[in-house]
C-alpha cells in the first residue's frame, strides 16, 4: 500500500516552511520528571509565531498551491488554531483568507483571526457546520480549501515535529501527542516510526466528544455532539469522507488515552507553576495524561505542548 505521506515529503516540508514556522526547543522538565519517575521533555510548539503547531501544516499546504490558486485566495474551517495559522501564512504571502468557524470558538481566537486580517465567517455549533460552509465558498468563489488535518501536505508539515524530536533526543522512547482529527499524531507517528520503529506513540484527548478515540473503537469515523471542555482545540469531527488521518492514526498510534477535565486543569496549572508558561487545555492534556500514570520506569518521554491560544477568562477562572 502506497503511503499518503513519505519521509521525503516530510523532509521537503521542512525545507519549504523554513522562514515561516520555527524549529521549536525541546526542554527537560525536572518537575515532571520528579513527579512521574520518567525523564520527561517538553516539545514547545506553543512558541511558534502563531502560538501553536498548526502553522507547520498550514504553511506547507499553502506554499504548495499554484500561483493561480494563491491569487484566488484560500479558505478553511477550524476550531481556532488552524484558522489562525492559515490567516498568518496568508498575510505573510499576501493572500486573501476566509476562516469558517463555529459559534463555539472562544472569543480570544476570533479576535486573533480578525487582527491577522482574515475574513471570519461564524456558522453553526460545530466544526462540521463550518466545514460545509467552507466548501460552499469553494464552489461560489473558487477558493482553495486548506483542510485542518486530512491532507497529505498538512500531515507532512506536522511530521516535521517528529524530525526535530528524533534529532533533539535520539534516545526518545515515547511521545505523547494530543489527538483530535489526527493530523498531528499521524505526521509525528509516521515520521518517528519510519526512523525508529520502537518509539511508543500515545494519543491523548478529553473524555467527552473524543471523536477519533471513539471512531477507532467503532472501526470507522463517527459523529459526536461537541461538549464544553478546557481542551476546545481537540473538538471537531473527522469529516464525512476522511481519506488519510483515520487510517494513519489506526496504523501508527500505540495507545489512546482519555484525560479528565480535572487532569487537564492540573496540566495547565502545572505549566504555569513550574515552567511559567500559559498553555491551552489541548496542550495540557498530555501533561495530565502523564501525571495520572501510577509509576514511571525511567523512560525518555516527550510531551508535545501543542499551543498557547487559551481564552484569558479561562486562566482567570483557574487561578
Amino acid at each position: 500500500m502506497k503511503e499518503s505521506v513519505s519521509l521525503r515529503s516530510v523532509y521537503n516540508a521542512r525545507q519549504q516552511i523554513k522562514g515561516i514556522a520555527a524549529e521549536t526547543p525541546l526542554i527537560y522538565s525536572e518537575a515532571l520528571s520528579k513527579e512521574t519517575g520518567n525523564h520527561v521533555y517538553l516539545k514547545l510548539e506553543n512558541l511558534q509565531p502563531t502560538g501553536a503547531f498548526k502553522l507547520r501544516g498550514a504553511a506547507n499546504k499553502i506554499l504548495s498551491l499554484t500561483e493561480e490558486e494563491k491569487q484566488k485566495g484560500v479558505t478553511t474551517f477550524s476550531t481556532g488554531n488552524h484558522g489562525i495559522a492559515v490567516a498568518y501564512v496568508a498575510k505573510q504571502l499576501g493572500i486573501e483568507a476566509t476562516v469558517c468557524i463555529s459559534n463555539r470558538v472562544p472569543g480570544e481566537k476570533v479576535n486573533r483571526l480578525q487582527r491577522l486580517g482574515a475574513v471570519v465567517e461564524k456558522v453553526g455549533e460545530n466544526q462540521d457546520d463550518a466545514e460545509a460552509y467552507c466548501y460552499e465558498l469553494k464552489k461560489q468563489k473558487g477558493l482553495s480549501v486548506i483542510k485542518p488535518f486530512d491532507d497529505p501536505q498538512v500531515i507532512a508539515g506536522q511530521g516535521t515535529i517528529g524530525l526535530e524530536i528524533i534529532e533533539q533526543l535520539p534516545e526518545v522512547s515515547e511521545v505523547v501527542v494530543p489527538l483530535s482529527g489526527g493530523g498531528l499524531l499521524s505526521g509525528i507517528a509516521f515520521t518517528l516510526k519510519s526512523i525508529a520503529s520502537d518509539v511508543f506513540i500515545q494519543g491523548v484527548t478529553m473524555e467527552q466528544s473524543a471523536v477519533m478515540h471513539e471512531s477507532l473503537k467503532k472501526g470507522a469515523p463517527v459523529q459526536l455532539k461537541e461538549t464544553d471542555t478546557l481542551a476546545d482545540s481537540l473538538l471537531g469531527g473527522l469529516g464525512p469522507d476522511n481519506k488519510y488521518t483515520f487510517s494513519l492514526t489506526k496504523r501508527y498510534m500505540d495507545e489512546s488515552v482519555l484525560v479528565s477535565e480535572k487532569m487537564i486543569e492540573k496540566g495547565i496549572v502545572f505549566m504555569m507553576e513550574f515552567h511559567k508558561m500559559i498553555i491551552e487545555g489541548a496542550a495540557a492534556a498530555g501533561i495530565g495524561s502523564v501525571l495520572q500514570r501510577k509509576e514511571g520506569d525511567g523512560r525518555n518521554l516527550v510531551i508535545v505542548i501543542t499551543g498557547n491560544n487559551v481564552d484569558h477568562q479561562t486562566i482567570r477562572d483557574l487561578i
